[in-house]
């Protein structure tokens, strides 16, 4: 029994300076000389980290250099043509309709007759009034001779007087009423329509026909606000209708009070028409010269997206650094878009700016002339 005991304690003292030893020799239990308690090191944060080396070698792209050139901003707009007058000629008085020697599309100049009624008794009505003038003056003057001979009174001058007034009045009102059987254009135009036919019974109202001033006509569209300030009354303007037919016109007319559903202001151009041949109510494009930009004419194949969505071109700094430019589009044709945004002098990526991002230093390939104007001819 005093064996087994004196075994179990060296073993007991056996362990606890095996435990002892542990503590002693690296001053706080983890043997690495930190507070962690035996608890792995944290990892290194992820700015204090070496950065790692990438592989990827700079991507290889063509830019071309491309200088600005003076070019002159356009505004386009959607309109039509709109002739400037359209008349309903009416009757003033009552009558049967005896002559209308226009028809439908018939040319006329202001003053030509397009219908006629009955003159019935209105020239016997004119001549009664002038005898009643005539009467009325006689009686005026026979009342200012007794006067001067002292047997009329100031009362009965008077009414001589107002008699004469009346009976020209009269005169006037009959003389007319014979004129207005005649129904005349106002301008020279084309009838449109006819509504009165030889036996037809007019009354004050009644329409005779429909008259159209088609010279000059208009070119109507509706322009924006930020636009609108950009324009002068008297620029030139050039129309192409959707016939084809192009057409030099004038700005003659910006409005002043917008449209409460659209914002915009109304616009129109003069175009002279002396043949009459163009129609109004023709769809039409007006391009109107607003100001003198420096613009780069390139391909609109070159035009990409930045994050937001806006249009621009991808180019090339001094360093060969990849850079984003939004663009506005000054005009389009058959040898390229000229495009504003770019500095004068630049060179605009041509192949690869799909593969490339802001910032990105690439290998250039610089494009020859041949290359560009083969491109710009497809």
């Amino acid at each position: 029994m005093r064996k087994n005991l004196i075994i179990a304690t060296l073993i007991a003292v056996g362990i606890l300076l095996w435990l002892l030893s542990g503590v002693l020799g690296n001053g706080n239990g983890n043997g690495n000389g930190d507070d962690t308690g035996g608890r792995p090191a944290d990892p290194p944060a992820l700015a204090d980290a070496e950065p790692r080396e990438t592989s990827r070698e700079p991507v290889a792209v063509r830019a071309r250099e491309s200088r600005a050139e003076p070019r002159q901003r356009i505004l386009s707009l959607r309109g039509r043509t709109e002739n400037k007058r359209t008349v309903e000629v009416r009757a003033e008085i009552t009558g049967r309709v005896v002559e209308r020697p226009v028809e439908r599309g018939s040319r006329v100049e202001a003053g030509d007759l397009l219908c006629r009624l009955a003159i019935d008794d209105r020239k016997a009505a004119v001549a009664e009034a002038e005898a009643a003038l005539e009467r009325a003056r006689i009686e005026y003057e026979g009342a200012l001779k007794l006067r001067d001979k002292g047997l009329q009174s100031a009362t009965a001058i008077a009414q001589a007087e107002a008699n004469l007034a009346a009976a020209r009045t009269t005169l006037k009102r009959q003389q007319l009423n014979l004129e207005r059987t005649a129904l005349r254009a106002p301008f020279a135009g084309v009838v449109e329509a006819v509504a009165l036919e030889i036996g037809d019974y007019a009354t004050p109202g009644t329409a005779c026909a429909t008259l159209l001033d088609l010279d000059p006509m208009l070119v109507t569209a509706r322009v924006t606000a930020a636009d609108a300030v950009k324009l002068t009354p008297g620029s030139p303007v050039r129309t192409v209708t959707a016939t084809g037919r192009e057409l030099t016109a004038t700005l003659s007319f910006i409005g002043k009070q917008s449209d409460a559903a659209t914002r915009t202001y109304p616009l129109e151009a003069t175009v002279p028409n002396p043949d009459y041949s163009l129609r109004s109510g023709v769809p039409a494009t007006l391009r109107i010269p607003v100001e003198e930009v420096l613009a780069h004419r390139v391909s609109p194949a070159l035009f990409t997206l930045d994050d937001d969505g806006e249009i621009g071109l991808r180019v090339l700094d001094n360093d060969n650094r990849v850079a984003f430019h939004r663009i506005d589009i000054v005009e389009d044709g058959p040898g390229g878009t000229w495009v504003s945004g770019l500095p004068p002098v630049t060179r605009i990526i041509t192949v690869g700016q799909e593969f490339v991002f802001d910032g990105e230093r690439v290998r250039v390939e610089q494009e020859d002339s041949t290359t560009v104007s083969a491109r710009a001819a497809r």
